[in-house]
């Protein structure tokens, strides 16, 4: 599959920046129509060497970085464990929160009855914590900044629905008018900070969220 969507930001010899578009897997997945995804369109399409750091889901929109060589995936998935790296997400969620910002403390797990869903619970469930900001209201939705401390699958749309505040056209969480309001996701990973794998120069990077 070609290149298609994806945005490169960055490039030098031991990393690219890259833009994901809604609806590609980050890597491959078990089925056989599954194969398409990301870190494979850079493979076949110049980039052999191109190594996944880190995922988006499917259906999240946003900036990834992908390591060229064993020495900076390495060290680019060290900065990953040890919560050195920067990220930032936009996203709408329905309704309005009282608060204008706050921070989620709530453990989750994988609900194997209502894969691939995740579930909050508070005696099996894995660490995880979110900071969240209104950055802007309108008549039935609100915008929000999110800050994934921790980095479990589906978190801040665990997080954000726990708040009684799906995010807009989340086919797994949203249901009724917040599912309806948006045509994709809208969850999008705008910001990504990193130190350079070589040099240790902090670099961060910016995506506009496209809703």
């Amino acid at each position: 599959m070609p290149l298609t969507h994806i945005g490169i930001l960055h490039e030098d010899p031991t990393f690219l920046i890259v833009d994901k578009p809604t609806l590609l897997l980050s890597v491959p997945g078990r089925a056989e129509d599954n194969k398409d995804c990301l870190i494979t369109r850079l493979q076949e399409n110049g980039y052999p060497e191109a190594r996944i750091v880190h995922r988006l889901d499917w259906e999240t929109s946003g900036l990834l970085v992908i390591a060229r060589d064993p020495d900076s995936h390495r060290e680019l998935s060290r900065q990953f464990h040890d919560r050195e790296t920067e990220k930032t997400y936009i996203a709408l969620c329905w309704g309005q929160p009282a608060e204008d910002a706050g921070h989620i403390d709530l453990p989750l797990r994988y609900d194997p009855p209502n894969k691939p869903r995740h579930m909050v619970d508070h005696e099996l469930g894995k660490a995880a914590q979110t900071f969240w900001r209104v950055t802007e209201r309108l008549e039935r939705y609100c915008r929000v900044e999110l800050t994934p401390i921790t980095g479990r699958s589906h978190q801040l749309r665990v997080h954000m629905l726990s708040l009684g505040h799906p995010l807009l056209g989340d086919r797994l969480y949203a249901q009724g008018e917040a599912l309806d309001a948006c045509p994709r996701l809208a969850l999008h990973a705008a910001r990504l900070g990193i130190r350079h794998p070589l040099t240790g120069t902090r670099m961060v990077f910016d995506s506009p969220a496209p809703f």
